[in-house]
């Protein structure tokens, strides 16, 4: 039925003293009545007094017991409506039908039926037990949002289906809990596109409106924190809401996806699983999903290394790699800090379970890295070391290329020299087209890898290519993040430009299913969707930090950087387009390089970079790679 509690036992008095003193108060209006009207004993309308006791024990009993069956204790008083008034109705009315049932039975009315006196009392008090709950939850409820006006979280819900239902319920279940974080959550309203659901009520919360109303009802109502719990929403109605959000000063939250909610006994625990809104949530599309199965099995039982293991997209390889149980992982890094950092997790994490090997190393290092590859002997290389900086690489393009290009190098030729089974190369969509020093030299890397490709016959050379990886060290976001919190303005280079961007998971598992796919020579491509505004992310960061762009913190535009250009491209034109079993990924045909030819100007490029003279390294540059664009040599 129904937990019992201190306001529920306050409620089930009540309703017995209304039933009870009612009765004896029309039983004395229809005295008084019969008085004025100066009728006989016989046509009295009242219940005698010596019997009024008896019936009116009778029915506050019986009715107490109807109205405990018919539910009308089992609600919180948050959610006093509609339904709970009509099982005050069904739980009285049965009670009364009883009691008479019961009374006549036994003669308790000395022959006659009393009828306006039961009609009366049965009017009456309804109205009053209506009444006083209605009465009792306004004094309640005022006083409960009076004692949270500082201490709780006033909640919109979007979406008025299952989901919301379900997160109503965990919200006042997390009331109960006095160490429940989420039991300050104030539900004030829901609103949901679907028209007909208007003014309806779930467990007491009202639908107050369309999503289109969402600022001025977060306005109207002091909103301070919106939920958005609709699971299985399309993206395009997804980034539209998500946009309106952005608009109030409000935090945001939001119920993953369908896809990927967590069951506990085949029902999902929402309020859990409910997480800050990130800025990836607005890349207009679903988080990409990949063939675990097919990773695992490449992956199991072998000895991996990681180069630039400690870096945003090598440390996020080496922590992916370690669910699927190698034999070894390397983790190869130069800046040791890092390198610590992701070695220190593993070993919290699994403890002994996972093999890895911390090596502070530069791929530049021949000799360093000959030792290394002798020793241990890795099965699978992913080459992640590289400098990635676009103004940093344009103010030494020789360190780019020692580091990018001759290290690149360097790794590849002792993977065919070791017999490495699979080495997966890091790209970026700046290779393609190129406009900078590092563009160009992640394309000459590429170049490498296929010449590799061509003649190698044990090793399978492979690279993978993608936009910006949201959150990576050196990325926009992060520095947007940290202009926001000092309360500096927001610098984008022009308000037009415009990139393609994925989560640094989505990368690592890129990475991952082209290795387990990749058969030599591939360049692997992620579909992701459409291009981001860089003006529009950052307004919605600020929006997400519940400041006003523009006004709270300036945008202010810099000036596109050197080397930088408004829109990246993932494909180079002559590469073409060839789908894979996983809809998301494709892979450019492999373009014939000229051994010779490349050989000899990765000759001269290294004579240039080892003498630092960055002029003849980006004259080089352009030379391997015609479609380098850069402002010296366009």
């Amino acid at each position: 039925m129904t937990r019992f509690n201190a306001k529920k036992l306050i409620l089930m008095i009540a309703d017995v003293l209304i039933i009870s003193i009612f009765g004896f108060i029309v039983n004395l209006i229809l005295m008084w009545y019969d008085i004025s009207r100066d009728v006989t004993e016989a046509g009295m309308l009242q219940v005698s007094w010596s019997t009024l006791t008896l019936v009116v024990g009778v029915q506050a009993l019986l009715c107490f017991f109807s109205l405990y069956v018919s539910g009308a204790y089992a609600f919180f008083w948050t959610r006093l409506g509609k339904h709970e008034y009509l099982s005050c109705l069904a739980g009285l009315t049965a009670g009364e039908v009883l009691a008479i049932g019961l009374l006549s039975y036994f003669d308790a009315f000395d022959g006659r039926l009393p009828i306006l006196f039961l009609v009366l009392q049965y009017v009456l008090a309804f109205g009053a037990m209506v009444a006083f709950r209605a009465s009792a939850k306004k004094a309640i409820v005022g006083l409960t949002e009076a004692g949270r006006s500082e201490n709780y979280e006033r909640t919109l819900i979007i979406g008025a289906g299952r989901a919301a239902m379900l997160l109503l319920t965990d919200i006042e279940n997390a009331k109960k809990d006095p160490h429940n974080p989420s039991r300050n959550l104030l539900p004030v309203g829901l609103v949901d596109d679907d028209r007909s659901k208007l003014g309806n009520k779930i467990l007491g919360v009202s639908v107050l409106g369309t999503t289109a109303d969402i600022p001025a009802l977060c306005e109207q109502s002091h909103i301070s924190l919106i939920v958005f719990a609709i699971p299985s929403c399309l993206e395009e109605d997804r980034q539209r809401i998500l946009s309106l959000c952005s608009k109030t000063q409000c935090k945001i939250k939001m119920v993953p996806y369908l896809s990927q909610l967590l069951f506990d006994d085949g029902h999902p625990q929402l309020l859990n699983q409910v997480k800050d809104i990130h800025i990836e949530d607005l890349l207009g599309r679903e988080p990409i999903t990949f063939d675990k199965e097919q990773t695992k099995e490449f992956i199991r039982g072998k000895v991996l290394m990681v180069t630039g293991g400690g870096g945003s997209i090598g440390s996020e390889l080496v922590r992916q790699i370690a669910k699927y149980s190698p034999t070894q992982i390397i983790i190869v890094d130069i800046y040791e800090n890092n390198a610590y950092d992701i070695q220190q997790e593993l070993l919290l994490e699994y403890g002994d379970e996972v093999n890895v090997v911390t090596l502070i190393a530069s791929v530049r290092d021949h000799d360093k890295m000959d030792k290394i590859f002798e020793k241990y002997r890795p099965q699978v290389v992913f080459h992640a070391a590289a400098h990635k900086h676009v103004p940093l690489m344009e103010t030494s393009p020789e360190e780019a290329v020692k580091n990018n290009v001759f290290g690149t190098y360097n790794m590849a030729t002792l993977a065919e020299q070791y017999g490495v089974e699979k080495f997966i190369m890091i790209s970026t969509d700046k290779a393609v087209n190129p406009t900078n020093v590092m563009g160009a030299t992640k394309r000459c890397c590429e170049m490498i890898v296929q010449y590799k490709a061509q003649h190698s016959k044990k090793t399978e050379f492979v690279t993978t290519r993608f936009g910006n990886v949201l959150g990576s060290n050196g990325s926009v976001i992060p520095l947007f993040r940290r202009q926001i919190e000092s309360g500096k303005p927001v610098t984008v280079t022009h308000p037009d430009i415009i990139r393609y961007f994925m989560t640094i998971p989505e990368a690592v598992s890129l990475v991952l299913q082209a290795g387990a796919m990749a058969q030599g020579g591939e360049i692997f491509v992620l579909d992701m969707g459409e291009p981001v505004k860089i003006t529009t992310l950052a307004e919605n960061l600020i929006r997400m930090y519940g400041k006003v762009p523009y006004k709270d913190v300036e945008i202010r535009f810099t000036g596109l950087r050197p080397g930088e250009k408004l829109f990246e491209e993932l494909l180079m034109n002559e590469e073409g387009l060839k789908s894979t079993q996983n809809k998301k990924i494709f892979i450019g045909n492999q373009i014939s390089i000229d051994e010779e030819d490349l050989l000899g100007k990765l000759q001269k490029l290294q004579s240039y970079a080892d003498g630092n003279d960055s002029e003849k390294v980006v004259e080089m540059l352009a030379e391997i790679v015609p479609t380098f664009r850069h402002k010296t040599n366009s």
